[in-house]
């Protein structure tokens, strides 16, 4: 048997898109050890390497895929609708952005945010009836349903959501806190 080098455990732990601490609850360890022991700081015990190692295999064996992250049905808005209606939308359903979508295609997205730069410079009624395209930012990425968990992590930490495509239409929008819902799971 070859044991695992530090290099090889963070390379698995990142694939899955586990964080250390993550890690480190499922194997019934510290984040620090973890850390040391993704350094080569440290010369962990045995039972510490069975440990981490069997959390590996399980989540390997799990493997969580955008599928089974993704909120569905796609509340979206499209780009003639008005800024007043998206954050309606947005207040119903408890969402900070919501994906323009026309046609079927993926144009744009919409966001809290844009909307309250909007109205720190314009009347709030003007804002309130303009079209969602006088706002509306870059469409989220978009991944098919069988992509990682890792590499929808990736992409969260650059856009606010990203969309699950499948056969041209989005099926699915997953957000940061879609993912951190795998905690209580």
């Amino acid at each position: 048997m070859e044991l695992p080098t530090p290099e090889s455990i963070k390379k698995r732990r990142v694939k899955l898109g586990l964080t250390q601490a993550a890690l480190a609850e499922k194997a019934s360890v510290s984040q620090p050890l973890i850390a040391r022991i993704e350094s080569g700081d440290v010369d962990p015990r045995l039972s510490t390497i069975r440990s981490i190692l069997t959390a590996l295999d399980e989540m390997e064996r799990c493997k969580v895929t955008a599928k089974d992250l993704m909120t569905s049905p796609v509340i979206a808005v499209t780009s003639a609708d008005t800024v007043d209606n998206a954050v309606k939308l947005m207040e119903k359903h408890g969402f900070s952005q919501l994906p323009v979508i026309d046609g079927g295609v993926p144009v744009g997205s919409i966001s809290e945010n844009s909307v309250v730069q909007a109205m720190g410079t314009e009347d709030f009624g003007r804002v309130s009836a303009s079209q969602v395209r006088a706002l509306m930012e870059e469409s989220f990425p978009a991944v098919s349903p069988g992509t990682d968990m890792g590499t929808v992590s990736h992409l969260l930490e650059t856009y606010h959501a990203v969309l699950v495509m499948e056969l041209g239409k989005a099926i699915g929008v997953i957000t940061k806190y879609d993912v951190m819902r795998l905690l209580n799971k």
